[in-house]
């Protein structure tokens, strides 16, 4: 959220995101081979220095990740919405880019190494985080996903309060009634 102070934007900040990593923990990691398969996918170069990689379903934007000035990873971020056939489609070529780099996919939000199979488990954790985005922090492109939130067991508070006046002015009809 720093970057909010800086004058980012809370949708350019929350963003779903899968990292291509290392398969061995520690082990030194080399960005050039995923950015040479990305750019082989028709990936373009950003003038922020990120990729965007267009898949049939939306854009990934993908970007080193940092730690100490040493790139450790590659981030690959989807933005948040209702929908969920980008992150799907995503988890696939993602494992398959990692795969053919030697490398793994992650979501850190589920904290696995995924595999194509992944791909409904990864969908449901994004439509959460959309859904939460959405309803929680206003996040536009994600307010839809809120609404696919299940409705309460039992009546509305606003549906009892409109039988309670309802029987209200019955009861007292057949009052005004009795005495006339």
């Amino acid at each position: 959220l720093s970057q909010l102070t800086r004058g980012g934007s809370l949708e350019r900040v929350l963003r779903y995101e899968l990292l291509v990593q290392p398969k061995e923990p520690g082990t030194p990691y080399d960005p050039a081979p995923v950015e040479t398969l990305l750019t082989a996918r028709g990936a373009k170069d950003q003038p922020d220095g990120s990729k965007l990689w267009r898949l049939k379903n939306g854009e990934v934007e993908v970007r080193r990740l940092l730690e100490s000035g040493v790139a450790c990873a590659t981030e690959l971020k989807v933005q948040l919405t209702d929908k969920t056939e980008l992150i799907r489609e995503l988890v696939v070529e993602g494992v398959q880019l990692a795969n053919e780099a030697g490398l793994r996919l992650v979501d850190p939000s589920l904290s696995k190494t995924l595999t194509a199979s992944d791909e409904g488990l990864v969908a449901d954790s994004y439509f959460r985080t959309a859904r939460y985005a959405g309803e929680y922090l206003g996040v536009s492109s994600a307010v839809m996903a809120s609404w696919g939130t299940q409705e309460p067991e039992g009546m509305k508070p606003g549906t009892k309060v409109m039988l309670a006046i309802a029987a209200f002015f019955f009861v007292l009809y057949v009052i005004v009634e009795k005495i006339l």
